[in-house]
């Protein structure tokens, strides 16, 4: 591992940021794609010259793009790299990678429409892909979780897609409800002891976990509570921001709720919340440090109705104890009159032997701490609103 590659999304595009083992100096390319919003880019654990990247813009629709060259090049999956666009500018030509619902979901009743709780029917409309997690054991397989939510895998690279089905036909599909950034499927993780269990998260409708590779889905949302819903102890209903898992501890999940920091210790059948002295239990994001499976990261958010940060006061804040306490990392963060959001898929964590720790804020800026949070340093500064940061060791 001689070094990293942080793959950074924004509202206007996408960039690509490259630095040696020191993670001192990092060399820029972008924005890919100028103009285009880039929800989600990820490399894969198995190939380090591909990544995917959520393409897409609300005149032109939804795009997938793939490199196989670290980023230096991009295509279509399905499209003949002769006849790909230009990484900016106008409409892309059409491509084989085509998200399509199953209508009947392996039930025999059409997925067509859900139900709000004020009892009227909305159809449910494919809007863009949200996150997308390349297989950990198969170089050509790849997840995308989209909006409306549903859950998709591609065998080929990226070319076709299938639906998950079971995911939304399994009994409580109708009733998902739209978190205030839509009815999106956010966050996939999989499970690197057990390839058949992937847990999912979706806003607002709750934490779902399969245990045969998707044919079938339950809820794991017990012990949750939203006072916003009209059972808040419900089963589904809850707009989960984000989750997180160490590998090396498969049954402990980290979750940031729309209020409450959460934590599981058996898969998700059952949580508790830590959210124990941070400032306030608001917030998108949560990561865990690469080494050590109790530590875990969030940044606090004023409240659901102000996204910004606490105090005006931007601080990383860190656990040691699996949530029970926390302490604010702040040192080289703007401490006065800042006023950025970090978003649910805008952080990410490095496998160096000193971990490093990323996010982007919807400022632009894109801060490092290679210490594991002791320290941070702007690695770039006034990009586009940052939607999402992942991490490559290369």
């Amino acid at each position: 591992m001689s070094g990293v590659r942080v793959l950074v999304g924004t509202r206007k595009g996408a960039f690509v940021l490259t630095s040696d083992g020191k993670r001192e100096k990092w060399d820029v390319s972008g924005p890919h794609f100028a103009g285009w919003e880039i929800y989600h880019m990820k490399g894969s654990p198995l190939n380090p010259d591909r990544i995917y990247v959520s393409q897409t813009s609300g005149w032109f629709g939804q795009i997938l793009q793939r490199s196989d060259d670290g980023g230096k090049t991009w295509h279509q999956p399905g499209t003949p790299v002769a006849e790909a666009p230009a990484a900016g500018g106008g409409p892309p030509k059409a491509a084989s990678n085509k998200f399509v619902y199953d209508t009947s979901a392996e039930t025999g009743k059409p997925l067509t429409t859900h139900q709000w709780y004020d009892g009227t029917q909305h159809p449910w409309e494919f809007k863009r892909v949200w996150h997308l997690e390349p297989s950990l054991t198969d170089a050509e397989t790849v997840y995308a979780g989209v909006e409306d939510a549903a859950l998709f895998c591609s065998k080929d690279g990226g070319q076709n897609w299938q639906e998950l089905a079971g995911l939304r036909g399994h009994g409580t599909g109708p009733k998902w409800q739209p978190g205030a950034g839509g009815m999106c499927l956010h966050t996939v993780i999989l499970n690197p002891s057990d390839p058949k269990r992937i847990f999912i998260a979706i806003s607002a409708a709750g934490a779902f976990r399969t245990d045969d590779g998707g044919a079938t889905w339950k809820p794991i949302n017990k012990g949750l509570r939203s006072e916003f819903i009209p059972d808040p102890a419900a089963e589904v209903g809850h707009c989960v921001h984000h989750v997180a898992m160490h590998p090396a501890r498969p049954e402990t999940l980290f979750m940031q709720k729309h209020w409450d920091v959460m934590r599981s210790d058996d898969a998700g059948e059952s949580w508790r919340e830590v959210s124990g002295n941070l400032p306030t239990d608001f917030g998108f994001v949560i990561d865990v440090h690469a080494h050590e499976p109790e530590t875990i990261y969030v940044v606090p958010i004023t409240s659901d109705s102000e996204h910004y940060v606490h105090e005006g006061k931007l601080r990383v804040y860190r656990s040691k104890s699996g949530g029970e306490e926390w302490e604010a990392l702040t040192h080289g963060l703007p401490q006065k009159d800042c006023y950025v959001n970090v978003l649910r898929d805008a952080m990410a964590v490095d496998r160096m032997e000193e971990c490093g720790i990323y996010f982007g804020t919807t400022g632009g800026q894109v801060y490092a701490s290679a210490d594991a949070g002791e320290n941070w340093n702007p690695i770039v500064r006034d990009l586009p609103a940052v939607l999402s940061v992942e991490v490559q060791t290369v």
